[in-house]
């Protein structure tokens, strides 16, 4: 029986990882930056412009919005350290997207290398 490692080292090899620098680059020039960590991770920071799409919840909403149909589109994902989005990244290759890319070490490793990291105001109920 696999683990959840197995499968994350698994989805490791088929999906194109790149490193934060490289990141740089793809977030500036691809359609859609993805968050695929869960609400509360979001919320308490998330690389500026990314769209928030539950690892949970990916398929789903990416086959209900019309905006990301398109099975061209240049998908960026990332999560904390980096299985969740691998694991997203395969499974959205089952679905016929064909070009994504996962940051490898997720926000983490963004953080590591001093990038900005957008924190939304929370609401004060003084």
């Amino acid at each position: 029986m696999k683990s959840a490692h197995d499968l994350v080292v698994e989805a490791k090899q088929t999906v194109q990882e790149i490193s934060v620098d490289q990141a740089i680059q793809a977030i500036q020039t691809c359609d859609v930056l993805i968050d695929v960590r869960e609400t509360e991770e979001y919320l308490a920071g998330h690389l500026p412009g990314a769209v928030h799409m539950s690892r949970g919840m990916l398929e789903f909403k990416m086959a209900s919005n019309p905006a990301m149909q398109p099975r061209d589109l240049k998908i960026v994902l990332y999560c904390k350290t980096s299985g969740r989005a691998a694991l997203s990244a395969c499974s959205l290759a089952g679905m016929g997207y064909s070009h994504i890319q996962s940051i490898s070490g997720g926000i983490d490793a963004w953080m590591a290398a001093g990038h900005e990291v957008f924190k939304p105001a929370q609401p004060t109920f003084e």
